[in-house]
């Protein structure tokens, strides 16, 4: 083993807050597009699109139209992955926020099950294919580009704003469909209103392209790809080879906090909807309150992790997360507000403690040749199994037992996995980018 090199990227402190600011800006908006998607398959998809299914059932065909975005985000990690890695993180970040707003765009245009008849919920699924493919390849430039800019001293602080940027995404778009629902009458709401914050993407991904503009190559990459023999031809084959047991502990860590996100922020608002039986305002409003809690907490936990280490914050997260599913469900039955919301809050607070730490985690356990494939790989292959069926899986559950305690359950077991592989990780605080290069 070659001694390490010293770290390539030296980065001004200003140059790194613009980085950190821009890629946020990216990815909020980028990920305000592919959740607005699930909020609106709890709301709306079902009765539009799948009229003529009873309630549970219509919302399990429109879960099962939001699931196919999962299915499509490995394709779309392993394409911009490779990219990523051979021409560098910038390009392909601009090229995904193009495509997430054309899809998004389009949604908002679409003829609804009435008009079309069946070719509506074709072309809804088309496009939601479109999302998960572009969704796929940006969480891999948007956390690199900040990661490899910063020190390794606060690597996990810097690289949980793009984390913070996805919660933020969910929170706007949980805002304006709220604000939306809060304006009109259902009738006006389905008609129409739906549809605004689907359009209103067009302005939001021209500011985000602006501002990615703006930003300046990853440094790390840049060193690396000076060397032609250092850029990998096919850098996913490459990981899949030298990296097996990075490819799984990733895996294993992204299981639970997938699963439980979706859980409590999209099947919360169908499960408070039909089987407690409060108003679409309510449910959007306690994730509202919840969402902005989760903003906050993400860098605090990811500075934690700076200090303490990756393994014990995540950890914590994944099992605080195992009991707290049994806690979340026993709040929403209260139908109090409050209660709810408290449930909510504290979800995410555990949610938090393992997206925290997740970016600078992962793409730690990579070397610079293939860190995009690989962090992407981890991150997006566990999609399909985690995210994609949670809320078919929790309506399903629902629907059999007239009980969330299964659901809790569901949650439960999932965070086990999650915080076992947490602490069979390799501990990698501190750790430069070049000392990481050197192992090969």
């Amino acid at each position: 083993m070659s001694a390490p090199a010293p770290e390539t990227a030296v980065t001004s402190p200003a140059i790194l807050r613009k980085v950190v600011a821009a890629s946020m800006i990216g990815t909020t908006i980028e990920w305000y597009d592919f959740f607005l998607y699930g909020t609106a398959a709890a709301l709306v998809f079902n009765k539009l699109f799948f009229p003529e299914s009873e309630p549970l059932v219509g919302t399990m065909l429109a879960f099962a139209t939001y699931a196919v975005g999962f299915v499509a985000r490995p394709l779309g990690g392993v394409v911009f992955g490779h990219f990523g890695d051979r021409i560098g993180r910038k390009k392909l970040l601009m090229l995904s926020l193009i495509i997430m707003g054309v899809a998004t765009v389009l949604i908002g245009c679409l003829p609804t099950h009435g008009q079309v008849g069946v070719l509506a919920p074709i072309l809804l699924v088309v496009l939601r294919i479109v999302q998960g493919f572009a969704v796929g390849g940006e969480w891999g430039g948007a956390v690199l580009i900040v990661a490899e800019h910063g020190d390794a001293a606060r690597r996990g602080f810097w690289a949980s704003f793009p984390q913070a940027g996805v919660a933020a995404g969910s929170l706007l778009a949980s805002g304006i469909l709220a604000l939306m629902a809060g304006l009109q009458t259902e009738a006006d709401f389905l008609a129409w209103g739906w549809r605004v914050p689907f359009l209103l993407s067009a302005v939001l991904i021209g500011v985000g392209y602006w501002v990615r503009a703006t930003v300046e190559e990853s440094p790390t990459f840049q060193a690396v790809a000076k060397e032609a023999s250092a850029v990998e031809k096919a850098p996913a084959l490459e990981a899949i080879r030298t990296r097996p047991k990075q490819l799984l502990i990733g895996a294993g860590l992204k299981f639970a906090e997938n699963i439980s996100y979706y859980i409590i922020t999209v099947f919360s608002i169908t499960y408070v909807t039909q089987a407690v039986g409060l108003s679409r305002g309510v449910a959007l409003n306690i994730i509202l309150i919840a969402s902005a809690v989760h903003v906050v907490m993400i860098p605090l936990f990811g500075r934690l992790s700076d200090r303490v280490g990756r393994r014990p914050v995540y950890a914590f997260g994944a099992f605080g997360m195992a009991l707290w599913a049994f806690v979340f469900f026993q709040l929403l039955d209260t139908g109090q507000f409050a209660l709810m919301a408290a449930g909510a809050v504290g979800a995410l607070i555990f949610h938090a403690a393992m997206y925290g730490p997740q970016a600078a985690f992962l793409a730690e356990m990579f070397p610079t040749r293939i860190r995009y494939s690989g962090v992407s790989l981890a991150y997006q292959v566990t999609s399909i199994f985690a995210g994609s069926l949670a809320p078919i899986i929790a309506v399903a559950l629902l629907r059999a037992t007239d009980s969330a305690t299964a659901v809790a359950i569901y949650v439960s077991v999932a965070s086990v996995i999650t915080g076992t592989a947490a602490l069979l990780a390799r501990e990698t605080r501190g750790k430069t980018f070049a000392e990481i290069d050197a192992e090969g």
